[in-house]
């Protein structure tokens, strides 16, 4: 659907509360001195469209000299999308990327058959206060691309389409939605929006998407008839016309999904695959700690450290 208010000014919501398939109340996870609200994977759902991994980080303060500083460690079948609303990540991985991300940006790895990252808070930043606030998510890839060779891209904030009309502005940060295409190049039907809400607007969600769903970041939301707060993520039933409404404060929210895959995925720490073998495989190979040689390296500027397996 190409969203166009003045063409279309009554947004559907002539559905019930069982339109909402699911909802997810994120769990609190520690990812070293740090902490992380983790919405996918969940017990009664592992993926949105291809989405499999959806970690909300902060908002959090820190103090001068403080950051986060999450070590080199592997990824492999998936790729790993970071997006912020405040402070910054210093990215670095095995391809030898070593990129900043700023508010606004896409991040895009492809771990394919390997790669290794780490995420870490600037040098310049730690030198005053400074806050942070993002998503970082997985998306699956389908069996074809498990074992691609890795690849990098980045995005700035000016490089993503953007839509405004009737009290909503959005983003479309991956994927296709709302008749808009971003620039990352995807494996499979995805759409990732960021939308923000003055008080009370409404927007209707893209219905031309297999699976569909869409995590509340700031304010509250109205779908169905009914009111959800921050910190929660709904899946919807396909196929029903999803209005969502912003709170008295206004909303943030991101809205996600895509086709779903072939069949469920395995996950084992940061390794994410169609099959258990490629999962041991993946062990091992981390394991040996044979930089360079085998399926994994470190980051040529980050090669001090890194985050045993398991």
């Amino acid at each position: 659907m190409s969203w166009n208010p003045s063409l279309e000014p009554r947004c559907p919501d002539a559905v019930g509360a069982d339109a909402i398939e699911t909802l997810i109340v994120p769990r609190a996870r520690d990812i070293g001195n740090f902490e992380v609200r983790r919405a996918l994977p969940a017990p009664k759902r592992q993926m949105v469209g291809p989405f499999i991994f959806f970690d909300q980080a902060g908002p959090a303060e820190f103090v001068t000299g403080q950051g986060v500083d999450v070590r080199p460690h592997p990824h492999i079948g998936l790729a790993t999308v970071t997006y912020l609303y405040r402070g910054e990540f210093q990215h670095r991985d095995s391809l030898g990327s070593n990129q900043i991300i700023r508010p606004g940006a896409l991040n895009w790895m492809v771990a394919g058959r390997g790669v290794t990252h780490s995420e870490r808070t600037s040098a310049e930043t730690r030198r005053g206060p400074h806050s942070l606030f993002g998503v970082q998510t997985w998306v699956a890839l389908p069996e074809a691309q498990e074992d691609a060779a890795p690849s990098f891209e980045h995005h700035a904030k000016a490089a993503l389409p953007t839509l405004e009309a009737d009290g909503a502005r959005l983003r479309v940060i991956l994927g296709n939605a709302y008749g808009e295409r971003a620039p990352a190049s995807v494996f499979s039907d995805t759409f990732y929006v960021d939308a923000v809400l003055d008080a009370g607007a409404r927007l209707p969600l893209p219905d031309d998407h297999e699976d569909r769903g869409l995590y509340i970041v700031e304010g509250a939301a109205t779908v169905a008839g009914q009111t959800f707060e921050a910190g929660r993520m709904l899946v919807f039933r396909p196929g029903d016309p999803i209005t969502i409404g912003a709170g008295e404060a206004g909303a943030r929210l991101l809205l996600l999904g895509g086709a779903t895959l072939g069949g469920p995925r395995y996950i084992w720490w940061n390794f994410v695959a169609s099959s258990r073998e490629r999962i041991e495989a993946a062990k091992e190979e981390w394991r040996k700690a044979d930089w360079g040689k085998g399926l994994f390296d470190l980051p040529p500027d980050d090669r001090d450290e890194f985050i045993p397996a398991p």
